[in-house]
């Protein structure tokens, strides 16, 4: 028995010997203290740093001059390049398979849900089964008939109008809020706490109806906000917004032609890039073993410093003040001189990385399609924020009036002069619109050091 003891003794010992964690101290949990992310597919990281933030140039449009001021961002993932059509078709074929998917469990063809091991299925509450492939081809009456809601009646097209996707998303300008804070000596919110969010959902006839409301505040999910939104790019802006102009053949094609899948997707909204983000971050965290910091729309700060390569004062993506090298070749496809649109080898948009990269390995931040970000504009924005990862953002209710809907949009176009490809100039779309000329990419906050 004395054997055992001291047997156990030194066993124990040596365990806390070779773990180095003594029995009875403040040691933390358990995991991986030396985790290193690992890069993301498609993406460039973008090390931190600081630069001089604001337009190098006076304004060309006649509004307010920004304050040019020292600005620093920390470390963050950025796409090398625009979302192409291939990539966004990509949320679009899961939307649409989703959907699909669903009308057949809901006609009672249970076989394309997971089925649980012990129990009855739930109608209520079941996962799809991504194995099982939709069966557009199908002459099975069931199959046909469950999926006939996706089609316009009488036809084998696909109405893309009904391919909605519906996600939600924490407001945090409501939990931040001093009369919203969380009092821990009872365990309670304050009584009369409310948060002013978002709604929606799909009416009797197939709407999608949208309120704000202010939601009586008891726990965390009280700050949510829910959205269901048309996720299909609007094709019909290449004509909508060039009246007069034969862009018919883009109509028709651009989206859906497999001769434009590495060409930027456009005609896609603001909201429409926040709902991809969203899926973005789902579909990576359910096919990772380890989740990952949420995809988003760069800060304005994040990407004007990405955009000047690490150059403190770049006026332009690739360093110098012109447009041209020695040689007179365009750095970018944009607008040169009175209409040659042609001269930079682009009309409209071109494929993506036709251009060379900055200097930090990412193509097309100048011309090509402007694009999206995270922050809400106002004409001189940068008087209001931090001058660490400065961001003015608002995210506009539904009731909120216009001027709140505005967006800021960087890098300049295919349709644009020289001077909005400067990577301190800045322009505004509402956040509902979508052009033939604005596209957005994605980027990822890094974790560590």
């Amino acid at each position: 028995m004395k054997v055992v003891k001291i047997f156990f003794v030194i066993a124990l010992t040596a365990t806390m010997v070779a773990c180095n964690k003594p029995a009875g101290e403040l040691v933390g949990v358990s995991g991986d203290s030396k985790f290193k992310e690992s890069n993301p597919y498609g993406m460039i990281f973008v090390r931190k740093g600081s630069f001089m933030m604001g337009a190098n140039t006076q304004s060309a449009i006649f509004e307010q001059q920004d304050n040019i001021y020292m600005a620093t961002v920390e470390d963050f993932w950025m796409d090398e390049t625009e979302i192409t059509n291939n990539e966004y078709k990509q949320f679009v074929a899961y939307v649409r398979d989703s959907i699909a998917l669903t009308h057949l469990v809901d006609a009672g063809l249970t076989d394309y849900a997971v089925q649980p091991k012990d129990g009855d299925f739930d109608e209520e509450n079941y996962a799809l089964d991504w194995k099982k492939k939709v069966p557009w081809g199908s002459k099975e009456e069931e199959e046909v008939e469950a999926l006939s809601p996706m089609f316009f009646p009488g036809t084998n097209i696909l109405n893309t109008n009904r391919l909605t996707y519906r996600y939600e998303w924490m407001n945090y300008d409501q939990a931040v809020l001093n009369g919203n804070k969380f009092d821990a000596s009872i365990g309670l919110y304050p009584e009369g706490a409310t948060a002013r969010v978002d709604t929606a959902w799909v009416d009797e006839n197939g709407r999608i109806m949208e309120k704000t409301i202010n939601r009586p505040v008891h726990s965390p999910r009280d700050f949510m906000t829910n959205k269901i939104i048309c996720i299909y790019p609007d094709t019909l802006t290449w004509v909508r917004d060039f009246q007069y102009s034969y862009n018919d053949p883009l109509l028709l094609m651009y989206f859906s032609h497999q001769g434009y899948l590495e060409y930027p997707v456009v005609g896609v909204s603001w909201e429409q890039a926040h709902a991809f983000c969203h899926w973005r971050t789902e579909f990576f965290n359910t096919h990772s073993k380890v989740a990952a910091q949420i995809y988003r729309l760069p800060t304005e700060a994040e990407w004007e410093y990405a955009a000047r390569g690490g150059r403190k004062m770049a006026m332009y993506p690739w360093g110098g003040n012109y447009a041209r090298d020695n040689n007179g070749c365009y750095f970018a496809n944009f607008k040169p001189y009175r209409g040659s649109y042609s001269d930079d080898t682009g009309t409209t948009t071109c494929r993506v990385a036709q251009f060379r990269p900055n200097d930090f390995g990412l193509f097309d931040m100048a011309g090509n399609v402007a694009e999206w970000t995270m922050s809400a504009y106002q004409p001189v924005a940068n008087t209001n924020v931090h001058d660490l990862n400065p961001n003015y953002s608002y995210m506009a209710r539904i009731d909120d009036p216009d001027i709140l809907k505005r967006k800021v949009v960087k890098g300049g176009s295919w349709k644009d002069i020289s001077y909005f490809l400067q990577c301190g100039v800045r322009t505004y779309e509402y956040q509902y619109q979508s052009r033939p000329y604005i596209g957005f990419r994605c980027v990822r906050s890094y974790i560590g050091d």
